[in-house]
C-alpha cells in the first residue's frame, strides 16, 4: 500500500503527538508534502511546533483545526487516542484519503520478523520480557509500539534480521492493514469503554491483532479467557494457548509448580514459579505467554530461565516504593481498570490499604467491589470516580471502610495514619488519571514522591 510513499505524494497528520512528530520526520524524508493539525495552539505544542516548521511540515493549530478540510490527501495519518471515524477524517476518506498511522506503516514496512502483543492488562510486562528474552538470546531486536519511542524514526536502519516486539494497544490496532508474524493476545476485559462505543467494537479491534495473518502466522493466545479462546478460532494460521488454569496438550502452562513448555505431550521444564521475580499470579502468565513466544520463536528453555530470573518489575506495575514503620507502598499507578486493579489485589495476602479512584471510563465497578471484602483493610477514595465506587461499597454487606480524598497527598497521609507494621498501601487507581494527572505515569511518579517525603 505504501509502495508510492515518496515526492508528490501528500499527507495529513491530525494530532501531533511524539508518534505523529514521528511519522512527520519520516515522510518528510521520503519528500512527502506534510500538513499537520492539532487543537493545541502554537504556544501549547512549543518546541514540537517549532521542530515540525523547520521540517516543513505546513501547521494549522488551535481549537478549531479539526474542522478543516481534508479533500486532496493521499493520505490521513491518524495519531493514537484519536478515533479514526471522527467528521473531518470521513470526510477526507469520501474524497480519496487512505486513513493509516505510524503502527499501519510500520507492520507494512518492516523487513524482519515482527511479534505483536495486545490484551486488557499484562501487555506491557509481556512485551518488555519478550524483548529481554529476544536480547539474552542475541537477536537484534527492537522493542516499541504502545511504549517507548515510535519505532518509525528505526526503520531505515532495520533489516531482515532485526526483530520487533510490538506491544499494541485497540486504538493502534484500529487502524492497521497488516498483522504480526506473531501475535500475542494476553486477555480481554471491559477497557477504554469512553473510546469504543461498545465493546464489540473493542474486541474487534483486538482481534485485528491476528485478523490480517496469513497460514504461516502464529496466534499466542491466553485457554483461560473466554474471549480469546473464542476469538482464537478464527485465526487463519497456527495457534498455540498459554494456561494458569489447565493442563495442556501443546503450549506452555503449569505443571508441579513449573513453568512448563508441551510440545508432542512431553513436557519441557522451563522454570519454577518460585524463580519469577514478579508479584501476583497475573504476572504467571504474562511469563507463560512470553516463555510460549520464546518456545516458539527456537530460542532455548534455558536461555528463557535465565531471562526470567533476572528480569526488573516494570515501573508503576507492582513497584515497591518504600517501607514505613513496617508498613509497604506499593504504586500500580498501570492499573487504569477495575480488572487490572482486582489483579494487583489478588497479588498480596497482607491487609491492603487501597488508593483507587479517578477518571471515569465507562467501565462498570460492580467486580472490583465485590473483591473488596476480606482483602482491603480500609478503602481512600479520590477522582471523579469516587462517589460511584462508594454507592458500590455501600451496597455490600462486609465491605470495608472506605473514606472520600480531594487529592493523592490527602490519600497517602491518610494511609499513612491508618496504617500498622505488616500492612500495604497499595495505589491500584481502577481508573484512568486524566481527571487529576496527564496519565498514570505522572500519578504514579507523584505518588512515589509523596511516599518518599513521608
Amino acid at each position: 500500500m505504501f509502495a508510492d510513499l515518496g515526492p508528490g505524494k501528500t499527507a495529513a497528520l491530525v494530532g501531533l503527538g511524539i508518534t505523529n512528530q514521528a511519522v512527520a520526520a519520516y515522510l518528510v524524508g521520503l519528500g512527502v508534502q506534510v500538513t499537520g493539525y492539532d487543537q493545541k495552539t502554537p504556544e501549547a505544542l512549543g518546541d514540537a511546533a517549532k521542530s515540525l516548521e523547520e521540517l516543513g511540515v505546513d501547521l494549522v493549530l488551535g481549537p478549531e483545526s479539526f474542522k478543516s478540510d481534508l479533500t486532496g490527501f493521499d493520505y490521513i495519518f491518524v495519531t493514537p487516542g484519536i478515533r479514526p471515524d471522527i467528521p473531518m477524517i470521513a470526510q477526507g476518506v469520501r474524497a480519496g484519503a487512505i486513513v493509516t498511522s505510524e503502527i499501519d506503516l510500520l507492520l507494512q514496512k518492516a523487513p524482519g520478523f515482527v511479534v505483536g502483543i495486545t490484551g486488557s492488562s499484562g501487555k506491557t510486562t509481556t512485551t518488555s520480557l519478550i524483548g529481554h528474552i529476544f536480547r539474552k538470546a542475541e537477536r537484534r531486536v527492537l522493542v516499541g509500539g504502545n511504549i517507548g519511542e515510535p519505532l518509525i524514526k528505526a526503520l531505515p536502519e532495520m533489516t531482515l534480521e532485526t526483530y520487533l516486539v510490538l506491544e499494541l494497544s485497540s486504538f493502534q490496532l484500529m487502524t492497521v492493514r497488516k498483522s504480526p508474524n506473531l501475535a500475542v493476545i494476553t486477555n480481554i476485559t471491559p477497557n477504554h469503554l469512553d473510546y469504543h462505543p461498545t465493546m464489540a467494537e473493542y474486541i474487534e479491534a483486538k482481534s485485528k491483532i491476528f485478523a490480517n495473518q496469513t497460514e504461516s502466522g502464529v496466534l499466542v493466545a491466553n485457554a483461560d479467557d473466554p474471549i480469546v479462546f473464542e476469538l482464537a478460532r478464527k485465526a487463519p494460521g497456527q495457534v498455540i494457548l498459554f494456561s494458569r488454569q489447565q493442563a495442556l496438550d501443546e503450549g506452555a502452562c503449569l505443571k508441579d509448580g513449573q513453568v512448563v513448555w508441551v510440545h508432542q505431550g512431553q513436557a519441557e521444564p522451563v522454570l519454577t514459579l518460585a524463580e519469577i521475580p514478579l508479584r501476583g499470579q497475573h504476572n504467571w502468565e504474562n511469563v507463560l505467554a512470553a516463555a510460549a513466544v520464546a518456545r516458539a520463536s527456537g530460542i532455548e528453555a534455558s536461555t528463557i530461565r535465565e531471562a526470567v530470573r533476572e528480569f526488573k518489575p516494570i515501573e508503576h506495575r507492582l513497584e515497591f516504593v518504600r517501607e514505613i514503620d513496617g508498613t509497604k507502598y506499593y504504586n500500580d499507578s498501570i492499573a487504569t481498570s477495575p480488572a487490572r486493579a482486582v489483579a494487583g489485589l489478588r497479588s498480596f495476602e497482607e491487609p491492603v490499604i487501597l488508593i483507587a479512584g479517578g477518571y471515569d471510563k465507562k467501565i462498570p465497578f460492580d467486580d472490583f467491589a465485590k473483591e473488596l471484602p476480606g482483602r482491603v483493610k480500609h478503602l481512600l477514595l479520590l477522582g471523579d470516580t469516587a462517589p460511584a465506587i462508594a454507592k458500590l461499597v455501600d451496597q455490600l454487606p462486609d465491605g470495608p471502610g472506605y473514606t472520600l480524598t480531594n487529592s493523592l497527598q490527602e490519600a497517602v497521609e491518610k494511609a499513612r495514619s491508618l496504617s500498622e507494621p505488616g500492612d500495604v498501601v497499595l495505589l491500584s487507581p481502577a481508573c484512568a488519571s486524566f481527571d487529576m494527572f496527564p496519565n498514570y505515569r505522572e500519578r504514579g511518579r507523584i505518588f512515589k514522591e509523596i511516599v518518599n517525603n513521608l
